[in-house]
C-alpha cells in the first residue's frame, strides 16, 4: 500500500513575502526608491534638506487623492477626464466662499468642496449609468463644461493669498513632526479607500464589474449604484483636492487643474490599474502618483531636458499598459492549461 505524503506547506512568512515581490506595486515602489536614490546620489539636497524631503511628500498629495478617485473609477471599466476641471472649478470656489462669507469656518468650506465635488462626480456617473454613454465620451464633455463655467465664473479675476484666513493656508504649509497635513490627508483617504475596496462587500463589486460588466448584471449585482458609486468619491475626492490646492497655493484662477486629469490617468495605469477595469489597487495608484511626479523633479537634475522628461513619462504608460496585456493572456492561457488538464 501507497501513502502520499501531502507536501509541507509554506511557512506564512514565506508565503507573505512571495505575495509582496510578486505584486504589482512592489515594482513600482522599486521603481521609485531607485529614482529618489539616483537623484540624491546626484544632489544630496533632493531628499537630505528640510526642502527637499518637504516637497518630496508635499507636491506628489493632491495628485495622490486624485489618483486614487481616478482609480476607483478605472476598476469599474471607466474613466473620468473632468476631475482637473472639478478640482479647479471647486478651488475657486472655495476662495469665493471666504471672500463672500467672511468669518465661515473653514470646516465648512472643506464639506462644501467635497460636496460640490460629490455632486458633479453625480452628474458624470448618472450619464454614463443611465445613458449608456461610454464615460470616455461624458467625461469628456463635462471636463470642457465645468472649466467653461469656471472660466465664465472667474473671467480674469484669480482668488489671492490674502484673501484666505492664515488659519486655513497654514494646512496647505503646515506639518506635524516634519510630515505636511496634506500628506497626511491623503494618506488617511489612501487608507480608507483601501480598507473599503478590500474589506467590504460593496467595494469587491467593483472589481466584479469592472471585470465583467454583463456578468455582473446577470449576478444580481447593483451595477448602477456602484458606477454612481465610483464616479461620486472621484468626485468628491477632486473636490478635497481642489480645497487643499487653494490652501496649498493661496492663488487660484480659471486654470487651475488643467492637465491634472491626464496625470491622475497616468499614475493610475502606471501604478498598475488596468485600463481595461477589474484590476488594481488604489495603492498602487497612490505610488504611480508619487513616481510620476518624482521622476518630474528628479530629471532636471539629472541634466535631462524637457522633451526626455515628457517622453520618460509616456514610456512608463506604455509600458504599464503592455505589461497589464502581457500578464492577462499569461492568465488566459494558465486557465486553458487547467481546464484541459481537468478533462
Amino acid at each position: 500500500m501507497t501513502t502520499t505524503v501531502a507536501p509541507p506547506s509554506p511557512n506564512p512568512v514565506t508565503r507573505a513575502t512571495g505575495r509582496v515581490f510578486k505584486a504589482r506595486e512592489t515594482g513600482i515602489l522599486i521603481a521609485l526608491l531607485l529614482v529618489i536614490l539616483v537623484a540624491t546620489i546626484r544632489n544630496p539636497s533632493f531628499l537630505f534638506s528640510s526642502d527637499g524631503f518637504r516637497d518630496l511628500m508635499l507636491t506628489p498629495s493632491l495628485l495622490m487623492l486624485v489618483a486614487v478617485g481616478q482609480a476607483i473609477v478605472i476598476i469599474t471599466r471607466n474613466v473620468d477626464l473632468s476631475v482637473g476641471s472639478i478640482l479647479g472649478l471647486t478651488a475657486y470656489l472655495t476662495g469665493r466662499l471666504f471672500i463672500d462669507v467672511p468669518g465661515i469656518p473653514p470646516i465648512l468650506v472643506f464639506l462644501a468642496g467635497l460636496g460640490f465635488g460629490g455632486l458633479l462626480g453625480l452628474i458624470n456617473g448618472a450619464l454614463v449609468a443611465f445613458a449608456k454613454v461610454p464615460a470616455l465620451v461624458i467625461t469628456l464633455g463635462t471636463l470642457y463644461i465645468y472649466r467653461g463655467i469656471n472660466v465664465a465664473w472667474a473671467g480674469g479675476d484669480r482668488i489671492n493669498a490674502s484673501d484666505l484666513p492664515a488659519d486655513f493656508r497654514g494646512v496647505g504649509t503646515g506639518a506635524l513632526l516634519g510630515i505636511p497635513y496634506l500628506t497626511i490627508i491623503a494618506v488617511v483617504v489612501l487608507v480608507v479607500a483601501a480598507w473599503v475596496l478590500r474589506n467590504l462587500r460593496s467595494g469587491r463589486e467593483f472589481y466584479a464589474i469592472g471585470s465583467d460588466p454583463g456578468a455582473a448584471h446577470l449576478y444580481g449585482l447593483p451595477v448602477t449604484r456602484r458606477i454612481l458609486a465610483a464616479f461620486v468619491v472621484s468626485g468628491a475626492l477632486s473636490g478635497l483636492a481642489g480645497v487643499l490646492y487653494a490652501a496649498r497655493y493661496g492663488t487660484v484662477s480659471s486654470g487651475a487643474g488643467i492637465g491634472l486629469e491626464l496625470q491622475a490617468i497616468g499614475a493610475a495605469v502606471i501604478g498598475g490599474v488596468a485600463i481595461s477595469g477589474g484590476v488594481g489597487t488604489v495603492w498602487g495608484a497612490a505610488i504611480g502618483a508619487y513616481l510620476l511626479l518624482t521622476i518630474n523633479r528628479a530629471l532636471p537634475i539629472l541634466g535631462i531636458d524637457d522633451f526626455w522628461q515628457r517622453a520618460v513619462v509616456g514610456v512608463l504608460i506604455i509600458g504599464a499598459i503592455v505589461l497589464d496585456r502581457l500578464l492577462a493572456l499569461r492568465q488566459s492561457r494558465k486557465l486553458l492549461e487547467a481546464r484541459e488538464e481537468e478533462r
